[in-house]
């Protein structure tokens, strides 16, 4: 028989029977239970508008051949002499990587910061001494800014490439088959670091090099088409292409390129502050329910509402998780959010943040005066604190919203510290505006959101790249500079790791048929 897909509602209760989810397929589907009827989730999400949460889940039934899924397996090919530079160990740059491989030609990826086990240690003393290593910290090293924050890969650019290929290369690497079926999957701080140890082996094993604590300092061109780059120790290392996948952060790139006459432009982003609850609220909120059932996950949630025109919504909801200190350079303060695999935390966490729009900026043809908004935000937050260490100014929310000093903080997640400050002053002007009238406008929505338990702390401002690279829609080679191709996150065209990744297997393949 031919595979039929059905859509079935599932208690919580049962999610974890399969002979329950099994009957519930069949009789949708009209059949019989006979051995020889297969049955697989495709899709599993939790519909919580009711007060009485369940799962959906799509199933596919029909014959074994039909309904049991086919591996998808990577295969390099012998390398062909072609080489392409890499800048950046992150999804976009891994992933390019890989694909690279499976055409023959050699991927060697530059990486400023330390591989996946070292980069812990920086971590560490992000905490224990506010030591910023502006090469090693929650954005930069191996795997890029997702890999120590939470590992989400939900994307809604499902147009923009096999989505499905991504995730089965993440299992084949290591990661829980669930991920496939998930509507939202994510895969922990925990777990990430192991998938990209194994994809970097993989890499390498297959003739790939993977160069860290390298940067990329400058660009060599023959007229107007890339030959390769500059090393920071003053290598010139010469490509058939350039893949420039350096991450949202990655500020020194920005003005490299703009300084090599390369052509960059600003970009609007969003800025504003992490807001942080008790989990149990967050849980009745959203699900109606607390305690909630021991077969839901950590509710979650992705919240929005237009104040003036502008957007103010929630980015990067850490259920069960950790607020993070972001920073990428001493003297700034920057936050985001994690979680573990289990995401059983007592808090959660989400960016609250408004649109900044170029009309906001002094000079927006400048293409650099987006980043430079966003920096100068994040050196006012730190400079507010004692300005020695990674202590974040914070607010309740109540106040935030009313526009006064609260006199003490609850307890929060973020290990470094808090202190009580007005945050409304702080934050620039326009986006805290924004962000007072939004969150009482979500308040409102969601009763509770905005109540006495929870808190803001700031700044969140690395929501995505305040810099786009511009490049050709059919060829996705730089729009002036042929062999450079502007990659993921810090080019303006991915945004989070699933985005990241197929953007740098459409690169990669885009280079491969560039250099023939």
């Amino acid at each position: 028989m031919k595979q039929v897909q059905v859509q079935i509602k599932i208690s919580p209760d049962n999610i974890e029977k399969p002979d329950a989810i099994r009957k519930a397929a069949l009789a949708e589907a009209g059949l019989p239970d006979k051995r020889e009827i297969s049955t697989r989730v495709l899709k599993r999400s939790i519909d919580a508008r009711s007060r009485s949460p369940h799962y959906l889940l799509q199933v596919a039934v029909g014959d074994p051949e039909t309904v049991e899924p086919q591996a998808s397996v990577f295969t390099p090919q012998p390398l062909s002499g072609k080489q392409v530079v890499i800048a950046g160990a992150g999804p976009a740059g891994y992933f390019a990587a890989l694909t690279l491989l499976e055409h023959g030609v050699k991927p060697i990826i530059i990486e400023r910061g330390r591989d996946v086990t070292e980069r812990r240690k920086d971590l560490k003393r992000i905490y224990t001494e506010g030591l910023i290593n502006p090469d090693s910290n929650y954005c930069f090293g191996e795997g890029g800014a997702g890999t120590y924050s939470d590992g989400k890969l939900y994307t809604r650019a499902t147009k923009r490439g096999n989505v499905g290929r991504v995730l089965d290369l993440l299992i084949a690497n290591g990661a829980p088959s669930d991920i496939r079926i998930d509507a939202h999957p994510h895969l922990g701080s925990n777990i990430l670091p192991r998938i990209v140890t194994r994809m970097r082996e993989d890499i390498i094993s297959c003739g790939g090099e993977i160069h860290f604590n390298t940067r990329v300092e400058g660009f060599m061109r023959d007229g107007e088409r890339m030959t390769g780059v500059i090393l920071n120790d003053g290598e010139k290392l010469h490509a058939d292409a350039v893949i420039l996948a350096t991450g949202h952060s990655a500020r020194d790139i920005f003005h490299a390129l703009a300084s090599a006459g390369v052509l960059i432009e600003a970009k609007p982003f969003a800025l504003g502050v992490r807001i942080e609850h008790p989990q149990p609220l967050i849980d009745k909120i959203f699900y109606h329910q607390s305690p909630r059932h021991e077969n839901l996950p950590a509710a979650s949630y992705r919240i929005s509402t237009q104040v003036d025109g502008r957007g103010v919504f929630s980015f990067c909801m850490c259920p069960g998780g950790y607020i993070v200190p972001a920073s990428t350079a001493p003297g700034e303060l920057v936050l985001n959010g994690m979680s573990l695999a289990a995401r059983n935390a007592p808090f959660a966490n989400a960016g609250l943040v408004a649109q900044v729009l170029l009309e906001d900026l002094e000079n927006p043809e400048d293409p650099l005066c987006a980043l430079e908004y966003q920096a100068a935000a994040e050196k006012r937050i730190f400079e507010a604190g004692d300005g020695t260490s990674q202590k974040a100014p914070a607010q309740l929310a109540a106040d935030f919203v009313a526009g006064k000093i609260s006199q003490t903080i609850p307890k929060t997640s973020y290990i470094p510290g808090v202190y009580s400050a007005p945050v409304h002053e702080l934050l620039p002007r326009i986006q805290s505006d924004a962000l007072r009238k939004g969150l009482k406008e979500l308040g409102r929505k969601f009763k509770g959101f905005d109540s006495g338990e929870a808190k803001v702390l700031a700044v969140e401002s690395r929501t995505s790249s305040p810099v786009r690279i511009p490049r050709d829609r059919d060829t996705l080679e730089h729009v002036s500079v042929k062999g450079l191709f502007p990659c993921g996150e810090g080019a303006g065209y991915a945004g989070g790791i699933v985005s990241a990744a197929m953007d740098g297997e459409k690169c990669a393949l885009a280079a491969v048929k560039a250099i023939g």
